[in-house]
């Protein structure tokens, strides 16, 4: 009887993408922003992976009242603006390449980093031509 992808065929310490996107790996993410934060309310907007919405992130989240979910709606990936910027940088850092040590990719991720950050520029949000600019420009730098 074949284990599948148990723990004992993981190297101790290794980073796993299936780990990562446990819900005991997401839930470190709001506590270390509640342990930076320790006071007011505390919104996280999300899209809706499972991690996010699971079981034991929805109870460890009663015991943490002050940190709320907001979800992105479900077909609205556009709202995420992270994930077009996700894509612009696997094109330049990760495409079409093959690294033999984990120093490669630190090298091509601060490149990459580096040279879209250069073409970086500010983003204002509001309707063009608005009668009251001063009510729907607030201004968002990109930076990855």
């Amino acid at each position: 009887m074949g284990l599948g992808r148990s723990a004992t065929s993981r190297r101790r310490g290794s980073h796993d993408s299936a780990s990562s996107r446990s819900s005991v790996f997401y839930q470190q993410f709001p506590q270390q922003i509640e342990d930076a934060n320790p006071d007011g309310e505390i919104w996280i907007v999300t899209d809706n992976l499972s991690s996010h919405n699971s079981l034991s992130t929805r109870t460890w989240l009663e015991d943490h009242p002050r940190i709320h979910h907001a979800f992105i709606p479900v077909g609205a990936c556009w709202l995420n603006r992270q994930e077009g910027r996700w894509r612009i940088f696997r094109k330049a850092a990760l495409a079409g390449r093959s690294f033999a040590h984990r120093d490669d990719i630190e090298y091509a991720t601060t490149l990459a980093t580096s040279q879209l950050n250069s073409r970086g520029s500010p983003r204002v949000w509001g309707r063009p031509g608005a009668a009251n600019p001063s009510a729907t420009a607030a201004i968002c730098v990109r930076r990855f």
